[in-house]
């Protein structure tokens, strides 16, 4: 098996067991284990949990990005299609992306706590989201605020995402909200 695929494998394994277990129980062992390897080859690839935790987390993102394009088939939709997509993805409605919303969530809440997890640039992906939504409203005609708009898109969307995982809302009902507010920008 090759470098890459390997270091893949533990990453997926990482995912899967704090998807279903929290990311407080992906211990070295428990990913070795959920890999079918030993902690010593894990050790090999990510010499410390904090490594671990950060490519994790890079991996999870470039997961997302890899989901965004197969949602949106290869094409440009559009600017107004392609905010809906990336907000639809976000959204917690199938196993990937519900484990998706839960470990990024569970990596935001222990940044506020854990002085090496704070230090690494945690807020890079949702940074460049914010850059690449606000493009997208800029597009759309929406030239005020637009940067405050794409923020709050996407406050919006992690709330409703928790929502979502919670069981306050259906993943429907979030998605009517964010379209709600889409057509609302439109309408400017």
């Amino acid at each position: 098996m090759a470098r890459d695929e390997r270091r893949r494998d533990i990453l997926d394994a990482l995912l899967r067991v704090a998807g279903t277990r929290g990311l407080h129980a992906a211990t070295m062992r428990a990913v070795a284990t959920e890999a079918g390897v030993s902690v010593h080859l894990v050790q090999h690839y990510f010499q410390t949990k904090e490594q671990l935790l950060h490519s994790a987390l890079a991996h999870l993102a470039q997961r997302m990005a890899e989901r965004v394009k197969e949602r949106l088939g290869g094409t440009d939709p559009g600017p107004r299609a392609m905010i809906e997509a990336i907000l639809a993805e976000a959204l917690p409605t199938d196993e990937q992306s519900r484990t998706f919303h839960l470990i990024y969530t569970s990596y935001m809440v222990l940044a506020v706590t854990d002085p090496a997890l704070a230090a690494h640039p945690l807020l890079a992906a949702p940074n460049a989201m914010e850059g690449f939504i606000t493009d997208r409203l800029k597009n759309m005609g929406v030239d005020s605020n637009a940067h405050l708009e794409a923020v709050a898109l996407l406050a919006m969307s992690a709330g409703l995402g928790a929502a979502v995982l919670a069981g306050q809302r259906s993943a429907d009902d979030a998605m009517t909200v964010m379209r709600h507010q889409l057509d609302r920008l439109q309408a400017r």
